[in-house]
């Protein structure tokens, strides 16, 4: 299908201007002040003057659950709420079952996303056979070629010597380590938020910032060691960004992300004993979320990921100590990252899409920057101007768990266009 989007607003070049997009039968894409084209000439002329057209989203740090969870979420359903939420690439994380931790486990994993994925999807790797974070490594030199990086997302990696061996075989392969830093030996058995204010108050036990900074400080001096390149997800405390800040003046090769939920809330708007507001790294100080936005706008922090984790509603409604930890977040990320830091003028609307996109296709080595520079297509489409509340009745995603439920939001995706193909479509007029 060929179609010819007139007069929006396009991010093109790293500036924003009024501008013609047209994506021909093939997918490929042609951007220019004015395409004089008629209704004959294309299936469907489109009225975008009132809408932004952009490269899409790519988010390096989602669960996708499948497969072996499928009642949390299916490949189908993620990647149409990551369509939905502008991305065009996601990368999915390993805590399935069968872990892909050897090219037999990958290959199922891989086949799912060959027939049902929305979006592209590029699958990681574990660390450590089975996810443990401990025990032993996988074959690197047999998977590299296959996924974007190796992570074992949701374990941190226990012992130095074997992060120093992960590190060293994912720099053999010029790869990367792609670490949840989380030392369990610092943390209290029953820990579900912060260790702070607030879980003194509710009588809880708290997960204390060290678990995380004393990991990232040891794997940072591991990285400088071997010269890996290491990528830190979801970075949440004050300590951890000022390591990141330091390590990148000395030259480490180090990047790290961090999640709309830690940029936009704190412990103190964990407003009752509900799930909702569990998550690991947990919501922390206030002190804690304005160090991650200062890391964000002095470009310490690289990039922002969902950390999408969806979970059924039981699993969810247990209350902050026995919930399970994780939200979603691929259909209200980018909504949430414009209304309320670039509509508030922290982040010009071109650092978001850095932010959100093209700092990770820089660092993952995928396409990505420009809506020219694919064979075919990659866009996403965005309506600014209209506002609404989140209601996770409206997601597709079959999680449905948000601390964002009931904000008011602007920046709604309405087209999103992947491989050339309109996979998601709201509303535009003809």
């Amino acid at each position: 299908m060929s179609f010819l989007m007139q007069n929006g607003d396009v991010l093109y070049r790293g500036k924003i201007r009024k501008m013609d997009v047209l994506v021909d039968d093939l997918g490929r894409v042609t951007v220019a002040d004015q395409i004089d084209l008629t209704a004959e000439d294309v299936d469907e002329i489109m009225d975008a003057s009132s809408l932004l057209i952009a490269p899409g989203l790519i988010d390096p740090h989602v669960h996708l659950r499948e497969p072996g969870f499928e009642y949390k979420e299916t490949i189908a359903s993620g990647t149409l709420a990551a369509a939905k939420g502008g991305y065009t690439t996601i990368m999915a994380m390993p805590n399935l079952n069968p872990v892909p931790d050897s090219l037999e486990h990958l290959k199922i994993q891989q086949d799912r996303i060959h027939y049902d994925a929305k979006v592209q999807v590029i699958p990681y790797a574990s660390i450590t056979k089975g996810q443990k974070g401990v025990g032993e490594l996988v074959d690197f030199d047999a998977l590299a070629a296959e996924v974007i990086a190796f992570s074992d997302d949701g374990k941190g990696v226990q012992d130095e010597a074997m992060m120093r061996e992960a590190m060293l075989a994912a720099k053999r392969n010029n790869c990367l380590i792609v670490a949840h830093c989380e030392d369990e030996s610092l943390i209290a058995k029953g820990a579900c938020i912060h260790e702070g204010r607030k879980a003194e108050a509710l009588g809880l036990v708290g997960i204390s910032s060290a678990s995380e900074y004393r990991q990232i400080e040891r794997d940072l001096r591991l990285a400088e060691e071997t010269g890996c390149q290491y990528h830190i997800c979801h970075i949440s405390c004050k300590e951890s960004v000022e390591l990141v800040r330091q390590a990148k003046k000395r030259g480490v090769s180090v990047s790290c992300e961090v999640t709309p939920h830690h940029l936009l809330l704190c412990e103190d708007d964990i407003t009752a004993n509900d799930g909702r507001f569990k998550m690991n790294p947990p919501l922390r100080s206030k002190a804690d979320q304005e160090a991650l936005i200062a890391g964000l706008l002095d470009g310490t922090i690289d990039m922002i990921a969902t950390d999408h984790a969806p979970h059924s509603a039981q699993e969810k409604g247990k209350g902050l100590q026995d919930s399970a930890m994780g939200i979603v977040g691929l259909e209200t990320a980018f909504e949430l990252i414009y209304t309320y830091l670039v509509k508030t003028g922290k982040l010009t609307l071109e650092r978001c899409f850095e932010l959100m996109s093209f700092n990770c296709a820089d660092l993952f080595g995928i396409e990505g920057g420009e809506i020219v520079n694919f064979e075919k297509a990659n866009l996403a489409v965005f309506d600014l101007n209209k506002r609404e509340k989140i209601n996770p009745k409206n997601f597709v995603s079959q999680g449905k768990s948000t601390p964002f439920e009931g904000w008011w939001a602007m920046g709604r995706c309405v087209m999103n266009v992947t491989d050339g193909q309109i996979v998601y479509r709201e509303g535009l007029s003809i």
